[in-house]
């Protein structure tokens, strides 16, 4: 008989595994980009060390591919993999909010 405990166990460790694959979409090298990109880096690197491939796509060079992916603001994070897929939007200043967008972490419940 399963119990709920160990499929959480089972779906945190496959989590703890995942290959993340990112596409940053930015503006160009302006403050708001540049920061985004640090803080992405940063972040990825600390919490999904060896285990993600970010891209880096400046939207003034490659105006198609932010059509495709239907970007209305910059800088905006796209977390293509693990599913399901997610947007962020901003510096990526916000740890927290980093964490829970892309599915790292859980929401925090509110009391």
């Amino acid at each position: 008989m399963k119990t709920i405990t160990g499929e959480l166990e089972k779906a945190v460790a496959k989590r703890d595994q995942a290959q993340y694959v990112l596409r940053l979409y930015v503006t160009g090298m302006t403050p708001k980009s540049t920061r985004a990109i640090v803080n992405v880096r940063k972040l990825c690197e600390k919490h999904l060390a060896g285990r993600f491939e970010l891209e880096v796509i400046d939207i003034y060079q490659q105006p198609k591919l932010a059509k495709g992916e239907q970007i209305i603001a910059a800088p905006t994070l796209i977390k293509k993999l693990p599913l399901p897929l997610r947007k962020l939007i901003g510096d990526m200043s916000d740890t927290e909010r980093f964490l829970v967008g892309i599915d790292l972490k859980p929401k925090a419940e509110r009391v």
